[in-house]
């Protein structure tokens, strides 16, 4: 009963007229900043956030949340229909979106990251408004050796999630991890390998890596061809919502990647992305069915389990946020921003000294989700235009929105060659046949996990023996040692050979 009294609260903050206008606004806001190519959540919440000084709190957090959300949306478009993953977590869904959109499925594609969405944001939000306190307390279980493992196992994923030569898939994570410890060393204050570059002293920058490795190398690879052996697959978009057997297909893998996100969604350091990748890694190891497209060439399955476990993840992020104060990735952080900016103070007080903000934005998530239901599925036409649009006026359109997306980051033009770099770099990876998302997956999570070492060995005082005599430490490097033998064991290697095609 006390949870029908609190919801009942939420709606009647979320519900007022000029609450569901800045629920709507950041929904349209994030939707768009997901669609263009370079620019993500956090450069425009950073930039928003004085706009939302003279706004209720209530009123400034809904809004902020919806552009989080709806860029969760939006990312999945670039990611499909030409490749560029504007979020992190939208990485693995150029994996099997992209191979969908070249086949002429990038209407259902588009809906079955939607659908997805829309039901793991519902799911999130629901476990959100019911297990809040409980899920907080599975949190606090994780000190800095259960993070270190986490992150082993997330690069361990990595190996898996990767088709093609192992051999390949591991240097890639390791250029990935190498790549990661440029800049300042966040303990010691002493810069790495930044070569005395002024730009590099806070590392490489996240979009830079993405916008480089996916969009400027995918520019490269097709303009490498002739014009009669480009890659021209805008005409053949045919049906724009995803068949029976699509949804037959679809709706377990759903299940599955809402499922993962929303336990992962929790961890503050980075869940969320870690859900999309296990999402996608669990997908590869389920069989596939008589006539069914093997992941990585077209799966639905691989577009709809991800899509659904990174929006899982983002609406259960909020827990550690309201619970713990604890912000589990930038965005998050901002919001923290947002709350002391109003003399909020972000940690379980919320829920009981301020309910009406607690429960209005929670209700304002349901709501959030249906806006952006109805946003995107009835678009879905109008984001496949952009595949009509001849290649010549594409691929110039693109580089011009990386490089304002990337500029904008820092305002600085050394990240615009930093792209360009990239692009040339993806470009022979994909002529070498290497995968650049376990590279991406190394890089993003290479940093986190040297953080978390650190601070458990010194916290144990340099007693290695600390990731094994915790036992949730162990439990989860014991997940990576079994990932790894799915993958080296010849008896199970022969029949990995089945499912991918290797090099």
């Amino acid at each position: 009963m006390d949870l029908l009294a609190n919801l009942a609260t939420g709606f009647a903050v979320a519900g007022t007229p000029i609450n569901l206008l800045y629920a709507f606004i950041g929904c349209l806001l994030g939707t768009l900043i997901g669609v263009l190519p370079g620019i993500g959540p956090v450069a425009t919440i950073a930039m928003l956030l004085p706009a939302t000084y003279a706004l209720p709190p209530e009123s400034a957090l809904i809004m902020l949340a919806g552009i989080y959300y709806g860029a969760q949306y939006g990312g999945s478009t670039t990611a499909i229909l030409v490749n560029l993953p504007g979020e992190s977590s939208s990485v693995v869904t150029t994996l099997d979106g992209y191979q969908m959109a070249r086949q002429g499925r990038a209407g259902p594609a588009l809906a079955a990251a939607g659908l997805g969405s829309f039901f793991a944001g519902c799911v999130g939000t629901l476990l959100l408004a019911g297990f809040a306190a409980p899920l907080s307390d599975m949190a606090f279980a994780f000190g800095p050796a259960e993070y270190c493992s986490l992150m082993v196992v997330g690069l361990v994923g990595a190996v898996v999630l990767a088709s093609g030569s192992l051999l390949k898939a591991i240097a890639m994570i390791i250029l990935g991890l190498l790549l990661g410890l440029v800049g300042t060393d966040v303990n010691s204050g002493l810069s790495r390998f930044s070569m005395d570059i002024p730009e590099l002293t806070d590392g490489i920058g996240f979009v830079a890596v993405a916008m480089g490795l996916f969009g400027y190398a995918e520019i490269i690879t097709n303009l490498a061809k002739s014009e009669t052996d480009r890659e021209v697959f805008t005409a053949k978009v045919q049906g724009l919502m995803p068949t029976a057997e699509d949804f037959r297909q679809m709706w377990p893998a759903v299940l599955r990647g809402t499922a993962l996100g929303s336990v992962l969604g929790v961890l503050p350091g980075g869940g969320a992305v870690l859900a999309s990748f296990a999402a996608y890694t669990l997908e590869k190891k389920i069989k596939l069915k008589a006539g069914e497209v093997p992941l990585g060439e077209g799966n639905i399955r691989g577009v709809a389990s991800p899509e659904s476990a990174n929006n899982a993840g983002a609406q259960t992020s909020f827990i550690p946020l309201l619970t713990l104060g604890i912000p589990p990735n930038a965005v998050m952080a901002l919001m923290v921003g947002a709350m002391t900016i109003h003399n909020i103070q972000p940690g379980p007080q919320v829920m009981t000294v301020n309910p009406e903000l607690f429960w209005g934005l929670i209700v304002s998530m349901w709501i959030g989700n249906l806006m952006l239901i109805i946003l995107n599925l009835p678009m879905i036409g109008v984001w496949i235009k952009l595949l009509t649009v001849p290649y010549h006026y594409m691929f110039p359109a693109i580089v011009l929105f990386c490089a304002i997306g990337v500029y904008t980051t820092n305002n600085s033009t050394f990240d615009i060659g930093l792209v360009a770099l990239f692009g040339l770099a993806g470009y022979i990876f994909l002529e070498l046949g290497c995968e650049p998302a376990p590279l991406l997956l190394g890089f993003i999570l290479g940093p986190m996990m040297e953080e978390y070492l650190k601070r458990a060995l010194k916290l144990a005082r340099g007693d290695w023996s600390v990731f094994i005599s915790r036992p949730l430490s162990a439990a989860l490097l014991a997940v990576a040692v079994m990932l790894l033998a799915l993958v080296l064991l010849p008896a199970i290697k022969s029949k990995r050979e089945e499912a991918f095609v290797e090099d």
